[in-house]
């Protein structure tokens, strides 16, 4: 859920979602108050309207008969009762008193009563959503003098509160709107996300593979535009890894000639011991070209993904290095096909075992399948290496001890090489100092990568 949440997704539906949700509260909000207004004017116009009935009804009906009259014309929200001379009256008049006196005229004496009744102030209980739990209509007590001087109390209660069975449950209501808001937010995000997520994938696996197809462009102008650039950009990045492994591979091409030449000439050196030193720094040349140019290879993903068995391919590569006189053993079996590139991938195997071989006097090589990927861990019996080095290792040229000679290593690109063919097939090489001692290297290839 977190991880949803901190996606630009995630975001984008929470952002709708509290929108939307805002937006409808304060619509219901508004609507509420509206209709609680409309309520409370009709009501004050309706108890205007019975009030005057209800005083001119009584001052008709003789005193020994009101009693027993007002017994059946009272209701519980506006009705007269009998004087109160506790009550204290108060100067001032509300506007339902001064209307109720215009209406009645001059024969009748009213006075307000200082002290709302307690019915005023009562809670009641919400009829809807954000409705008030108070009444906040008229509510008030009258004192009238009748046209043969008996005064009565008139009061205007709020009205009753309808029971439950007539209310309206609103509960399912906000759950099938909230469920519907959230459906359409997540559609609209889905929908907004979706081609900054295919950018994002696209950029994600361009270090993986240049030459895979370009994007279509789709979605709003901007995202178009994006897509148009990173298009632009891959193309570029394509045309200069082209141009980087050509130029390398003529100087390659051209180097050949004269190194030929040195050989030639160094049958000609009379001293021997000064021949072989030559020859064996013509070879390092040699081969530092060569793997120079392999390196720059690697990161060339012109050889076509296909479908593999990476069992028949290992064992294919370890016999190789056992034939060629390499301590090599092999155990375990992976089970499992996988696209990749085949010529990639045996230079890859090739490489990290040729370096354990060099450095640790045999390669123990282990493959087992976890979690859909495939791990190969291949180690060696040498002295390791220090933690801080094993990250830098996978520089290009570097190498732990400072000699360059071809005796105690190579020129320190195998695992450069290694580690561009594997991040190709989308997968990781990393190194780790075992504790019975020796040097530990992890391949994980995953059994699909969607790269071309």
């Amino acid at each position: 859920m977190k991880g949803f949440f901190g996606s630009m997704t995630g975001r984008v539906f929470a952002t709708l979602v509290l929108g939307i949700g805002m937006s409808a509260a304060v619509a219901q909000w508004v609507a509420v108050n509206e209709r609680q207004s409309a309520i409370e004017a009709y009501r004050d116009y309706y108890a205007l309207e019975r009030a005057e009935q209800l005083i001119m009804a009584v001052d008709t009906v003789p005193s020994s008969s009101r009693k027993a009259y007002l017994s059946v014309a009272n209701r519980p929200a506006i009705r007269i009762e009998p004087y109160d001379a506790s009550k204290v009256v108060s100067p001032a008049h509300t506007p339902f008193m001064r209307q109720l006196a215009t209406r009645l005229g001059p024969a009748y004496a009213l006075e307000q009563v200082r002290d709302r009744p307690p019915a005023c102030d009562a809670p009641r209980e919400q009829s809807a959503l954000f409705a008030p739990t108070r009444w906040t209509g008229t509510c008030e007590s009258v004192n009238v003098r009748l046209r043969d001087g008996d005064l009565v109390r008139l009061e205007v209660l709020p009205p009753r509160v309808p029971p439950k069975s007539a209310q309206t449950d609103y509960s399912i209501t906000i759950t099938l709107f909230t469920l519907s808001i959230a459906l359409v937010a997540y559609v609209v995000a889905r929908m907004s996300t979706r081609p900054l997520k295919r950018l994002a994938q696209a950029a994600r696996a361009l270090g993986e593979d240049i030459n895979r197809d370009p994007l279509k462009p789709a979605g709003a102008s901007e995202i178009r535009q994006a897509t148009a650039a990173f298009n632009a950009m891959q193309a570029r990045i394509r045309q200069h890894i082209a141009q980087r492994t050509q130029m390398l591979a003529a100087i390659t091409h051209d180097l050949q000639t004269p190194l030929t030449r040195l050989r030639l000439r160094l049958e000609k050196v009379q001293d021997r011991e000064l021949q072989e030193r030559l020859r064996g720094d013509l070879d390092a040349m040699q081969a530092m070209v060569r793997e120079g140019l392999e390196l720059a290879r690697s990161t060339d993903t012109s050889e076509a993904m296909c479908s593999l068995d990476l069992d028949s391919l290992l064992d294919s590569v370890c016999s190789d290095a056992s034939d060629s006189g390499q301590n090599v053993t092999l155990k375990g079996r992976a089970n499992m096909a996988m696209m990749g590139r085949p010529g990639a991938l045996r230079r890859c195997f090739g490489n990290v075992i040729d370096n354990a071989v060099k450095y640790g006097r045999q390669a123990s090589v282990t493959v087992e399948r976890q979690d859909g990927s495939a791990v190969v861990r291949v180690r060696d019996r040498g002295p390791g290496i220090p933690e801080a080095e094993l990250a830098r290792v996978f520089e290009p040229f570097y190498r732990v001890e400072g000699s360059r000679s071809r005796e105690s290593g190579g020129t320190g690109l195998g695992l450069p090489i290694a580690r561009n063919i594997v991040e190709q097939h989308g997968g990781s090489i990393s190194l780790a100092n075992h504790p019975e001692g020796g040097l530990v290297a992890t391949l994980v290839l995953p059994e699909y990568y969607g790269g071309k």
